[in-house]
């Protein structure tokens, strides 16, 4: 009696090599990450190109308690400064994106468009005009300055994305609220906010995010080292002479852990609010 071995049927062969080359790819993907671990718990010492890839002769933590030290009023800045301009953001692009999709007006494309263009305009060509300002207006050289920039800066893509949400919901379900008697906000907090979570999931990934990384501002309308946000922090951990590497390393890895966690807790909802529209167009 001949026995033939049983062979696995070419959609799991398929399904094999795929998750290999995912494997593949986030391996390769973490590198870096592995290398700002590795070298942040390494001494000055046995920090060294020809010694990159090689894992520390022990286990220590004194490079990231170092640029703790360096880090941790700026840290605290960045929340301060991140929390209230993602929140503020979201709520006016939320109602920008309310307003210009489901109470069309003369004029309402011609708005729309020119609150796009707001998204082009690069930071450099505007700091001059921004400086200026904010000193007009004494938030200049504060938090509440870079929270007003932050906001302004992020009602174009928040906007885009509320209004191309709120494209996906039946117009229905407004008319059925006028019928019923509520007006412009009764209808926004009773129908169009509730159905908005994923939106507003989308929304404040994507801006808190785009505030925690970003540098330009933070340098220019910041002008003393207790108003600097992390990432401003974090550049001037960096000496003059040479380069801690270790404690650049490590003060590089504890600056991401808020986005990384942001992403952990709330990424499965971020690919949700995605799928149902919230990037169409």
């Amino acid at each position: 009696m001949s026995t033939k071995p049983m062979q696995l049927p070419r959609i799991r062969y398929s399904r094999i090599i795929i998750y290999l080359v995912m494997i593949a790819f986030a391996v390769f993907y973490l590198l870096p990450v592995y290398l700002m671990l590795i070298t942040g718990m390494k001494s000055f010492e046995e920090v060294s190109i020809s010694r990159m890839w090689a894992l520390p002769s022990s286990l220590s933590f004194d490079s990231f308690a170092a640029a703790w030290e360096r880090l941790d009023v700026s840290f605290l800045n960045s929340i301060k400064l991140v929390i209230p301009a993602t929140v503020i953001s979201s709520v006016l692009g939320s109602m920008n994106g309310y307003v210009l999709s489901k109470w069309k007006f003369k004029g309402a494309d011609t708005i729309f468009t020119a609150i796009l263009f707001g998204m082009f305009i690069p930071y450099q060509s505007i700091l001059i005009p921004l400086v200026l300002t904010l000193q007009k207006i004494g938030l200049y050289g504060s938090i509440p300055g870079l929270i007003l920039t932050h906001v302004v800066y992020g009602i174009p893509i928040t906007t885009l994305i509320f209004r191309n949400y709120y494209a996906g919901i039946p117009g229905e379900l407004v008319e059925a609220g006028k019928v019923d008697g509520a007006g412009f906000f009764g209808i926004y907090r009773h129908i169009i906010f509730p159905l908005s979570v994923t939106g507003f999931v989308v929304v404040a990934i994507w801006q808190f995010t785009s505030i925690w990384n970003e540098f330009l501002f933070g340098l220019i309308i910041t002008n003393s080292p207790e108003q600097r946000p992390v990432t401003v922090a974090l550049q001037n951990i960096a000496g003059s002479q040479y380069t801690l590497w270790n404690v650049q390393m490590a003060g590089a890895l504890l600056v991401a852990i808020p986005t990384l966690v942001v992403y952990v807790l709330l990424g499965r909802y971020f690919l949700r609010g995605l799928l149902s529209g919230a990037l169409k167009g």
